[in-house]
């Protein structure tokens, strides 16, 4: 998942945005309210985490905004108001959900697939095509039943590709949709990724080229029928 968290509080946004990423998502994180919206505006995240009392752009406020601006992402509002009332403005404002500081990373993650179920959005936690298997609940990823030893990176390339085995991903593509805001990354990373994961395949006993590198129009898997 793709998750914006826009928290001004550096004491809850950094140890949270980590926790998250060693859940393999990818996590920006915006520390006010026109700075999230920012962010918010130029890519297309699939969960925003936000927080009520925010400097410049509180977010209710920016909640309204993103709603009357067509967003579709998925809103979790964070604060540390535990009232009816300030739970009814948060969801008439368009946020999906609320949740109360202070608060469990578990009960957050429980949150997020809610939501995900919620919206129609839940995917499959064990996804497989041909000998490769991607299992989300223990992030484990195995080929012919041998574990592969992977970094977040290499991770969710594989995520990717698995959710959508035959479709052909740029190296753009695959930028926009893994590397967060504030990792400054070209395409040739990209190239250095598939690279090593094509090493990784190898180093426990894959003979055959398991990503398929389709010339001037990006990588897909290799299809395990042909």
């Amino acid at each position: 998942m793709k998750i914006l968290l826009v928290e001004d509080d550096d004491r809850i946004a950094k140890p949270l945005a980590e926790a998250l990423r060693h859940q393999n998502h990818g996590i920006d994180i915006a520390k006010d309210g026109v700075e999230g919206w920012d962010c918010a505006t130029a890519v297309r995240y699939d969960l925003i985490l936000l927080d009520i009392m925010l400097p410049r752009l509180d977010g209710i406020t920016m909640c309204k905004q993103l709603r009357s601006a067509g967003s579709q992402a998925l809103i979790l509002m964070l604060t540390a108001r535990d009232t009816t009332t300030d739970k009814v403005v948060g969801l008439d404002a368009g946020a999906d959900d609320y949740l109360v500081k202070p608060f469990k990373l578990e009960e957050l993650a429980a949150r997020i697939r809610a939501l995900a179920r919620r919206s129609g959005d839940a995917k499959p936690s064990i996804l497989s095509y041909g000998k490769l298997q991607l299992d989300s609940g223990s992030c484990m990823v195995t080929y012919a039943g041998q574990v592969l030893s992977l970094t977040p990176k290499e991770y969710r390339i594989l995520e990717c590709f698995l959710r959508s085995p035959t479709q052909v991903y740029s190296r753009a593509t695959l930028l926009d949709k893994i590397w967060e805001l504030d990792q400054l990354s070209g395409e040739e990373t990209i190239k250095t990724h598939i690279l090593n994961l094509r090493r990784k395949f190898e180093a426990i006993g894959c003979s055959e080229d398991v990503i398929e590198t389709v010339y001037g129009l990006g990588y897909r898997l290799r299809s395990p029928f042909s």
